[in-house]
């Protein structure tokens, strides 16, 4: 194995005493990664705008685990978290921005009732508690931040327009800030799954009401796909929390974390798509600059 990627005794090494801030904690990854980071010896702020489903946790570790209602969407929400969790455990090793989820329809179909609290929840909640915690990471110069993205992040899929949108924004203001972190020696890395058996595709997500019979071939085939395959999906949730916490353990984290072989072969077949039509169109690419000065290098 990679000396990058620590082995089980390195990461339970690495997660003795350090604090994780999650969002999105009460069920799927959030709450598995709660779990097995207890289970560690981590200390844990497990945030959800319910927390009842956390009440179980509290009682078996109530000196590593603080529970806080949390809706990222509301700023005062975001820093009032952040103060209480900072007065209870001081600084924040590990922020995971897994709060989210998803609305399937076509472009067309999707109205802004509709995407909008997911923009809100998935990009602007994000942005907002990212902004909160970021002095408390550039005063210590440490930290790492895992942005919960998805395989919909790299690849956009037909019935998935909207949620794809708020995944590739969370992919490109990750990668830039990224690069703004590394030398204040601050990593972020970005969470790709594909299919898991969470409740993304059950109680957590959400269908467009509108149905344009023009669009049943292409965005209709995954709202069939949306209502007929939670609990059927390939991905197992707890090895993929174990990824994430084997990722922020490493000495050098990487910058996106593909989760699953759907979504690896997903993103090889774009990339291999990608690659054919630039060299298809090369030619015309290259022309579209100014001519270079004679004897210039181009």
């Amino acid at each position: 194995m990679s000396e990058t990627i620590p082995n089980p005794q390195q990461v339970l090494a690495a997660q003795q005493g350090k604090v994780w801030f999650i969002t999105g904690a009460s069920s799927g990854f959030g709450r598995l990664l709660t779990e097995y980071l207890l289970s560690l010896g981590a200390n844990v702020v497990a945030t959800a705008r319910k927390t009842a489903a956390l009440d179980d946790l509290a009682c078996a570790h109530g000196d590593q685990l603080q529970i806080l209602t949390l809706d990222v969407t509301s700023p005062s929400e975001v820093k009032r978290a952040v103060d209480d969790a900072m007065a209870r455990f001081g600084d924040i090793d590990v922020l995971v921005n897994n709060a989210g989820y998803g609305v399937t329809g076509a472009f067309e179909e999707v109205t802004e009732d509709e995407y909008m609290p997911m923009f809100n929840t998935n990009v602007f909640g994000l942005i907002t508690l990212t902004k909160a915690l970021l002095p408390q990471f550039r005063a210590r110069r440490s930290g790492n931040i895992l942005n919960l993205s998805s395989i919909g992040g790299l690849v956009g899929l037909p019935g998935w327009s909207m949620y794809n949108a708020t995944k590739f924004a969370v992919e490109g203001m990750s990668e830039a800030l990224a690069e703004e972190l590394a030398p204040l020696g601050i990593y972020v890395t970005i969470v790709e799954p594909g299919p898991f058996r969470t409740e993304f595709l059950g109680r957590s997500g959400v269908e467009a009401k509108a149905q344009i019979p023009d669009y049943a071939q292409t965005a209709g085939k995954t709202r069939e796909y949306f209502q007929s395959q939670s609990g059927k999906q390939a991905g197992d949730p707890q090895k993929a929390v174990e990824a994430m916490v084997a990722a922020a353990s490493s000495p050098q984290p990487p910058r996106h974390l593909l989760l699953g072989k759907l979504a690896l072969d997903r993103y090889r077949a774009k990339i291999k798509a990608v690659e054919a039509e630039i060299s298809t169109w090369e030619e015309i690419t290259l022309g579209a600059d100014f001519p270079a000065p004679v004897g210039a290098h181009r």
